[in-house]
């Protein structure tokens, strides 16, 4: 092999594995924000990391996760961020990031729902090898309202879903995962 496709090759492992890394920081933000998990949140930021949701809450990564908390079990019963579509520019150990977002809350009367639809604008940075947010800023591009009551009939009850929970008791922090553990349950 030529030593020029050699380093083509070399340069492309590396994006690929800097973009899977990119993608796994934002992702493990996004399960932090639904199980309660402080910890997941704060490690995803970098040293003076920041977080914008809006223009009156921006806050220092390592205080992000509570806040969040305080303010998701305000206002809901469960929440999911789903991340989706993701374009991300890489330069040498900064990185430009857009995901989009779609977050569904569960009100706390159990029977309406909201859906933001948003994106977060991330700029990243490789610390210590590993890539963590230097600045997220959230927009909110679409907002719905929607009713959720179906969770309550018996007809949905009676199949017995798994209902996630915001501590690390929710199954997928089960290790080995096994039918045998404890569940919550609709």
């Amino acid at each position: 092999m030529e030593t020029a496709q050699f380093e083509r090759i070399a340069r492309d492992v590396q994006y690929l594995l800097d973009r899977r890394a990119i993608e796994d920081c934002i992702h493990s933000h996004a399960r932090g924000h639904d199980r309660f998990d402080v910890d997941l949140l704060s490690q995803a930021y970098g040293p003076g990391g920041i977080d914008e949701h809006g223009a009156g809450a921006v806050n220092k990564g390592e205080v992000y996760g509570e806040w969040a908390n305080t303010i998701h079990a305000a206002g809901s019963q469960m929440c999911l961020h789903n991340i989706t579509t993701h374009n991300c520019d890489i330069d040498g150990d900064t990185a430009h990031a857009e995901s989009y977002v779609l977050v569904g809350l569960l009100n706390p009367d159990g029977k309406t729902v909201r859906f933001i639809n948003g994106r977060y604008v991330d700029r990243l940075e490789r610390i210590d090898s590993a890539w963590q947010i230097a600045l997220r800023r959230c927009t909110v591009d679409l907002l719905i309202a929607g009713d959720a009551s179906i969770l309550e009939m018996p007809q949905f009850k009676s199949g017995g879903y798994i209902k996630g929970t915001r501590d690390k008791s929710d199954v997928s922090y089960q290790r080995p995962l096994t039918l045998d553990a404890a569940v919550d349950r609709w």
